[in-house]
């Protein structure tokens, strides 16, 4: 089991994300683009709630970029 490292610069921004309840563009290795707000984060996984409520668990391994929504 690895451990939540909330020292790392990409784990705070994405609690900064969190707080701050940011509309994201999440772009999968399948090439997938979702779009969306973070709901939650662990060492594994990030958990997007899209605009209908649908929460989606995304494993980070399957996360090309993520970035705030233009």
């Amino acid at each position: 089991m690895s451990e939540f490292e909330t020292g790392l610069p990409s784990i705070r921004q994405v609690q900064t994300y969190i707080k701050d309840k940011q509309e994201l563009e999440l772009k999968l290795v399948t090439n997938d683009l979702l779009t969306g707000k973070i709901f939650w984060q662990d060492p594994h996984c990030i958990c997007l709630i899209d605009e209908e409520n649908t929460q989606t668990t995304i494993w980070r391994q399957a996360i090309v970029y993520l970035k705030p929504k233009s």
